[in-house]
């Protein structure tokens, strides 16, 4: 397999590596902890937009931490084989929110409005995830593999990184910044200056920083510094309220509705979750020191994912991709384990029975979680970027697409939010454009949105067609050189290809 041999010296432990298991069980939280914050905020989200009781979104939220754990599972084991963890998808959100929209103000008689919407947006989610499926495993990403060069990777993950740089928890005017930079500062103190005299600090940035950030607030707060309506407020007593257990099982709100408008939204979103996850296995392939995915890697990843949206919506959550932070977790720290990873996916499983565990991880403010994701995605950028040593840069066809692409993946998402979002669509398409009023303003409205909204899959689209309109070399659009860097398919090993010749695979048990 073709790696980076400083890459590869970096890594402290590589994918097939298992640390013992009290320092993974460390290394597995603090991958739970970098996404932990966007693992709540989807759930809390679409229980707003549907009006959900109160005393229903806890066990709502327990839901996904427990399909984010079994999800994680099954990639990391019959999927990709990558340590990368599953969570819940922003970019499934504004179709999300679309359908919960529809049904909420137009509810049918004898089922509460929130129940309808729920049951809707799983039938949509169920449905849209088999394509996803069939897309993934009748190898359709894969074989567009020798079409997405470097040209086409560095924006899409740049993009990814560049997606949160306006999340509340970084923009807000009356965000904590002083807590916001200390948990930013304490990481980088941490993974760059300490790191390279204790391992400690070099495996366990990310978890240090945000203790010690958390124990400052949660001091702070019950000695009455911040009020409880003040950002970085850590509400203590909650934890002791919380519900032992939550009972989470498939169907648990009722059978799921399909509605085909729903459905045709939810594909928009599906496709844009593609495109990103394209952009993590490649950022998760280099920092853990391999070569570029292999087609059949993204296959058999691509796949999973699709059979994990169809059980998210089943046991009715809203849906599953894989996630950036913790690749950025990965870059600070070096921590590549598979295994790790695998007891991260363990605890978000207890943490979405256990009440007590999962509003302890709720009590962490929102300064905490936005210096942890400026962290995190800086780092993801600075992945993508580094991409650009297998391009021809002297190349004035190159720095074109790269910029057009970035700018674009920047400026649409920013317009469609400007102008008022699907529904501004909307009026417009039923105004002036024949091809809503021919499908349905609201599916066609609804689909553009929701791709155009997605930074990375934007960006991605426009890299991908002009890198491959546009005339160049395989060797100027860094082709040639990604193909050496490439694992060959035959070095990904299945589940199922390890189950038939019954072998172990390698790995390395180091302290």
């Amino acid at each position: 397999m073709a790696g980076n041999e400083d890459e590869e010296a970096f890594v402290q432990y590589g994918i097939d590596d298992r640390p013992p298991f009290g320092k993974s069980l460390l290394l597995g939280a603090q991958h739970y902890l970098t996404m932990v914050g966007a693992n709540i905020a989807v759930p809390l989200l679409l229980a707003g937009a549907m009006g959900m009781p109160e005393e229903v979104i806890p066990r709502f939220v327990g839901t996904f931490f427990v399909v984010s754990g079994i999800a994680t599972l099954a990639q990391t084991t019959f999927g990709n084989r990558y340590p990368i963890v599953q969570g819940a998808p922003f970019s499934m959100l504004a179709p999300a929110l679309a359908v919960i929209g529809v049904v909420t103000a137009n509810p049918p008689e004898g089922i509460v409005a929130w129940r309808a919407a729920l049951l809707q947006l799983q039938g949509a989610i169920i449905v849209a995830a088999l394509a996803e499926v069939a897309i993934g495993y009748l190898g359709l990403v894969g074989r567009l593999r020798k079409h997405l060069s470097p040209v086409v990777i560095v924006p899409v993950i740049v993009l990814i990184g560049l997606s949160l740089f306006n999340a509340p928890e970084i923009t807000t005017t009356d965000q904590n910044w002083w807590l916001v930079g200390l948990t930013l500062a304490t990481i980088v103190l941490f993974s760059q200056y300490l790191g390279g005299r204790s391992q400690i600090f070099q495996l366990f940035p990310v978890l240090l920083g945000m203790v010690v950030a958390w124990i400052l607030a949660a001091a702070l707060s019950v000695f009455g510094v911040f009020g409880a309506d003040a950002p970085g407020y850590v509400d203590l007593a909650s934890v002791a309220a919380a519900d032992p257990v939550h009972l989470i099982y498939p169907l648990q709100w009722g059978v799921p509705s399909v509605t085909p408008a729903f459905v045709i939204g939810m594909l928009a979103g599906v496709a844009a979750s593609i495109v990103e996850s394209i952009g993590d296995y490649h950022a998760v392939a280099r920092l853990s020191g391999m070569g570029a995915p292999s087609s059949e890697r993204m296959t058999h990843g691509i796949g999973m994912e699709g059979l994990m949206n169809v059980f998210s919506g089943v046991m009715g959550t809203g849906g599953s991709t894989s996630y950036s932070e913790n690749i950025g977790a990965i870059g600070l720290t070096g921590v590549a384990s598979r295994y790790v990873v695998q007891i991260g996916a363990a605890l978000m499983i207890v943490v979405g029975f256990v009440g007590y565990f999962g509003q302890l991880v709720a009590t962490i403010p929102s300064p905490i979680i936005g210096g942890l994701y400026i962290a995190m995605f800086a780092q993801i950028v600075g992945v993508g970027l580094s991409n650009l040593k297998y391009v021809d840069l002297d190349s004035s066809r190159n720095i074109f697409i790269i910029g057009i692409a970035l700018f674009t993946g920047l400026a649409v998402p920013e317009y469609l939010r400007s102008v008022g979002g699907a529904t501004a669509l909307q009026q417009g398409l039923a105004d002036s454009f024949l091809l809503g009023p021919l499908l349905g303003v609201d599916v066609v409205a609804n689909t553009i949105y929701v791709i155009g909204s997605t930074g990375m899959a934007v960006g991605g689209l426009v890299a991908f067609f002009l890198d491959n309109s546009i005339a160049g070399t395989a060797a100027e659009r860094g082709l040639t050189a990604w193909e050496e860097a490439t694992e060959a398919d035959a070095e990904f090993t299945s589940a199922y290809d390890r189950f038939v010749s019954e072998e172990e695979p390698p790995r390395t048990d180091r302290p």
